[in-house]
């Protein structure tokens, strides 16, 4: 299995929106991303029932717990708050020579 993988510019912490899938059009924080997958963990999005066994040795009860799943990354765009919508991130480098993301449309620092 020689699955490529794809770079992305979405880095954890970033808000974003999902805008393709069972969850489209709801917004979260991008927790964890799995690079080697191209998925990613996003806070509120993509909640799975999972069947847990009981453990008393760890404490955990048994049932059925609701947890995020990980949702491709290709399905992920980010979110731009001053424009109210989805957006693509660019390049550029500060007056420091430090290289720095924008929101392309805006060219508004993404922090």
């Amino acid at each position: 299995m020689n699955k490529r993988l794809t770079p992305t510019k979405l880095r954890s912490g970033d808000e974003v929106i999902v805008i393709a899938g069972k969850d489209i059009g709801k917004k979260g924080t991008l927790r964890e991303i799995y690079k080697n997958k191209n998925k990613g963990i996003v806070t509120g999005i993509n909640i799975v029932k999972k069947h847990t066994r009981p453990n008393p040795e760890m404490g955990i009860t048994g049932g059925v717990v609701e947890q995020e799943a990980a949702i491709a990354l290709s399905n992920l765009a980010i979110w731009n708050p001053k424009k109210k919508t989805k957006d693509k991130i660019a390049y550029s480098t500060d007056k420091d020579g430090r290289k720095i993301r924008l929101f392309k449309s805006d060219g508004v620092e993404i922090k």
